[in-house]
């Protein structure tokens, strides 16, 4: 039997590289040779045991790759071919997806979430890749695997906060937190329309980023309160939407504290423990707020859309990639973006 190396996971703490047998196509699914994948924040609360899988999983959920086995059923695709594949992969034929929520596919929260989660990842040399004819997307010809390297995960869900929270024309709008997710997200206002893009961090770097991609303020909020600088530019108004992507109390509680009455909390985080409500920011219920979620929009309509913007040149998400690693260092990787030493924002890893 053909071996492969993949990233595993063994306990808390603890993600570790062995070898595995290489997949096998069935009726209805794919098998992709992984080019380029990347470890995603998720996969950082699955090595700290806050996101429970079992022993032995691989992890990984943004894959870029060749096609080199196809299974009974499935049409239009050739071995060979270059395709990315949502971290999110629907069915396309269970209640939630036919009522709209694709994401939550099988009718279990997340359920869409597959690789990594209940099935194999894509932090190996090949994954198998389920209900294909309904994930896999060609890679148009002239965008390189880092280009659509954050299609997957990190972009999709960036732009479903920003897509969620329902942002206008004209709307005013903050981000806090301007990690991987954070960025995608204020990319996503700017070509939803914003006319003001506040983005928070502590991170000179992360802001300087966000700025390139459509910031118009920037909060360092090591230095400044953000709440009183969001109510001094908005005129004691609050903003439209504020979205929170880092997964804390805090944040959540800022980006309450930061909308307008009538406004949209967009939350994107992964949280751990409890979440609580401050009533006086929640206006005890009666302040005809909205607080949506999202988890990443999947499928390959979903990723044809995401890589029509990279081609068309309205986004370039490159720059996020800070490191690369090959499959054998990927343990290493994990230490540095785990830690997030090194200004560390997006590693690419190549098998």
């Amino acid at each position: 039997m053909r071996k492969m190396k993949a990233a595993v996971y063994v306990r808390p703490g603890v993600i570790s590289l062995v070898d595995k047998p290489i997949p096998v196509a069935s009726p209805g699914s794919v098998v992709v040779q992984i080019t380029t994948t990347t470890i995603c924040g998720t996969d950082v609360h699955i090595l700290k045991g806050e996101f429970p899988v079992d022993p032995g999983r691989t992890i990984g959920h943004e894959p870029v790759g060749l096609i080199t086995e196809i299974g009974a059923g499935v049409e239009g695709y050739t071995v060979g071919q270059r395709v990315v594949v949502g971290a999110i992969t629907p069915c396309g034929q269970c209640h939630s997806c036919l009522d709209g929520h694709a994401s939550q596919c099988g009718g279990k929260a997340a359920g869409g979430w597959r690789f990594g989660n209940t099935i194999d990842g894509c932090q190996a040399d090949y994954l198998l890749v389920p209900y294909a004819m309904g994930n896999l997307e060609p890679i148009p010809d002239g965008l390189t695997d880092e280009q659509v390297l954050m299609c997957p995960d990190i972009m999709s869900t960036g732009f479903g906060g920003a897509e969620n929270g329902d942002i206008k024309i004209g709307d005013t709008v903050v981000i806090f937190a301007q990690g991987p997710i954070g960025l995608c997200a204020t990319a996503g206002a700017k070509l939803r329309g914003a006319s003001m893009i506040i983005a928070v961090d502590g991170v000179r770097g992360r802001l300087d980023m966000a700025r390139a991609l459509g910031a118009d303020i920037t909060i360092d909020y090591t230095q400044t309160d953000p709440l009183t600088e969001i109510m001094r530019l908005t005129r004691g108004c609050g903003v439209d939407v504020a979205i929170e992507a880092l997964g804390t109390q805090t944040t959540f509680e800022q980006c309450l504290r930061a909308l307008k009455p009538g406004g949209t909390l967009s939350s994107l985080g992964v949280y751990s423990g409890k979440l609580s409500l401050p009533l006086d920011a929640f206006a005890a219920g009666l302040g005809d707020h909205r607080i949506v979620t999202t988890l990443c929009p999947g499928g390959k309509q979903r990723m044809r859309r995401l890589m029509n913007v990279v081609a068309s040149g309205r986004v370039n998400l490159e720059s996020m990639v800070t490191h690369r690693f090959k499959l054998d260092e990927i343990e290493h990787a994990y230490e540095l973006f785990a830690n997030q030493r090194d200004g560390v924002l997006k590693v690419a890893i190549t098998p």
